[in-house]
């Protein structure tokens, strides 16, 4: 009689259930199913069902006598990152590194893919179409050297220009990566193809220990940002000696500061080399430019009252890239930066001893900006590495120039100097920020919401084709499936609790 009325009950609670488990799987699948549609349209509308070679075949090969590109005002050379190991292991062109030119018609007049990263990338004075890069080349541990022994630390210049027990603490923290990275500056002349490298090292590891820029000081002489050792250098490229270095603990402290120290403190990414012969060198993870004197001392060469930026103050540089410097005969100083977590390129004016905000510009689009060139004319050259493009935007705010590119990190418009050196700044020629409409700002409040390394993150490994709006539509399909596999897991346990129970009486 009990086990009756117990099994009546678990009936009567079955035909309760049963069309609301229907519910709850019909809304599973529904809001799976629009999610993989909206994936599924997203894939097909960005035509990129070709492989990496084929689309770099058809579109930036070197020498292709077709526009791929819109005109432009000169010759605009694009370096781009990579999202995988060896900047080749996948179709996706995310995956690949490139450093292309694209002439003023739109046509290739340069490609270059036989290294694993492209970071910087210079004009070279009294010069047409001849630049200098800096590239890193992964390579597999069978081929890097024992960077912890005593033979390769005395005879190596690199390595020995630091103190041993410096030199093992950061060799250390990058193992056991079983890889390393050869670093290198070189000189390309576009036209023929030729190319020489000017100095290059190798460091232990990868992500951290990648040199992202170098800039010439003279014929012989090169500034380099070591994002590895935490300092910038300056080494004499005729005999790889560093005859000058200023390292980040000169003035910071690596426990109240930046990223993990030894790992990835300072992320030291850029450098410029200023017409007064200083140097700006921008720690990425303290969220500042600093300012260093070469003439002087290392103890003495940091010039506190010159520094953008503070700790953590997010409002004003959160993670930046490539701060570039107007000089005083532009209207300057000023730094013309892109403000990579804040999704913004954005520039500064140092007026009575301080800076001061004076230009920004942002669209719904713009995801992670590594680079902001202020260009002769006025206009601005911007590198939206995460939104992949490179598009150049005029004193009103408006956008006149764009190209879809993979992964881009830094753009250089030929003819018009180095970096920013002949722009004007903003306060100086007028130039107006962009003042995004109503839908854009509601969706810019919502990505300074996810704004952050780890949002980043995401861009960093998802396919080119993917937007904020598809990241989102994989994260919901991802989480509707654990949903819907937890909820199924939790009824069956459920029921079978149950049964246990009416057989147990």
């Amino acid at each position: 009689m009990l086990i009756s009325r117990a099994t009546e009950e678990s009936s009567s609670e079955a035909i309760v259930n049963v069309p609301s488990k229907t519910l709850v799987r019909l809304a599973f699948f529904g809001v799976i199913a629009l999610s993989a549609v909206s994936l599924g349209t997203s894939y097909a509308a960005s035509g990129l069902g070709g492989t990496t070679e084929e689309l770099a075949a058809d579109r930036y090969e070197s020498g292709s006598e077709g526009p791929v590109a819109p005109p432009a005002n000169g010759v605009t050379v694009i370096s781009t990152d990579s999202n995988a190991w060896l900047g080749e292991q996948s179709d996706d062109p995310r995956s690949k590194a490139e450093m292309m030119a694209f002439a003023s018609n739109g046509s290739v007049l340069y490609y270059n893919d036989s290294h694993t990263r492209y970071w910087d990338v210079d004009p070279v004075p009294g010069t047409r179409r001849t630049i200098e890069y800096a590239y890193a080349d992964h390579l597999n541990g069978s081929a890097c050297p024992e960077f912890l022994s005593a033979s390769y630390y005395e005879n190596s210049a690199y390595a020995n220009s630091v103190n041993r027990s410096v030199w093992e603490a950061y060799a250390e923290a990058q193992e056991p990566v079983g890889a390393c990275t050869r670093n290198g500056i070189v000189r390309a002349n576009m036209t023929t193809g030729e190319s020489t490298t000017i100095y290059s090292a190798i460091t232990p590891g990868k992500h951290s220990t990648r040199w992202h820029d170098a800039d010439r000081i003279n014929d012989t002489h090169v500034a380099v940002a070591d994002i590895f050792l935490d300092r910038a250098f300056v080494v004499d490229t005729r005999s790889g000696n560093i005859t000058w270095q200023w390292r980040a603990t000169e003035a910071f402290s690596p426990n109240r500061s930046g990223g993990p120290y030894p790992g990835d403190w300072t992320h030291a990414n850029d450098i410029e080399v200023l017409p007064d012969g200083r140097l700006a060198l921008d720690l990425r993870n303290n969220d500042r430019v600093v300012f260093l004197d070469p003439a002087e001392s290392p103890e003495e060469a940091f010039q506190a009252n010159w520094t953008l930026g503070a700790e953590n103050v997010h409002s004003i540089l959160y993670e930046q890239h490539n701060p570039d410097y107007i000089p005083l005969s532009e209207g300057g100083p000023a730094l013309v930066i892109g403000d990579s977590e804040n999704n913004r390129a954005i520039e500064y004016q140092r007026v009575n001893g301080s800076w001061e905000r004076t230009w920004s510009w942002q669209d719904a689009r713009m995801q992670w900006t590594r680079d902001a060139d202020r260009l002769a004319n006025g206009h601005t050259l911007l590198t939206d590495s995460n939104g992949d493009r490179v598009l150049e935007v005029d004193e009103r705010g408006e956008v006149v120039w764009s190209v879809e590119v993979g992964f881009p990190y830094e753009a250089e418009r030929l003819g018009t100097g180095d970096e920013s050196e002949s722009g004007p700044s903003a306060r100086s020629a007028a130039i107006a920020s962009n003042q995004p409409d109503t839908l854009e700002t509601a969706w810019l409040r919502v990505k300074g919401v996810l704004a952050g390394p780890e949002f980043q993150a995401l861009y960093y490994v998802s396919p080119r084709w993917m937007r904020s709006t598809d990241i989102a539509a994989a994260l919901v399909t991802g989480i509707g499936a654990l949903g819907w596999i937890l909820t199924e897991g939790w009824w069956a346990l459920s029921m079978r609790a149950r049964l246990s129970q009416v057989f147990a009486r």
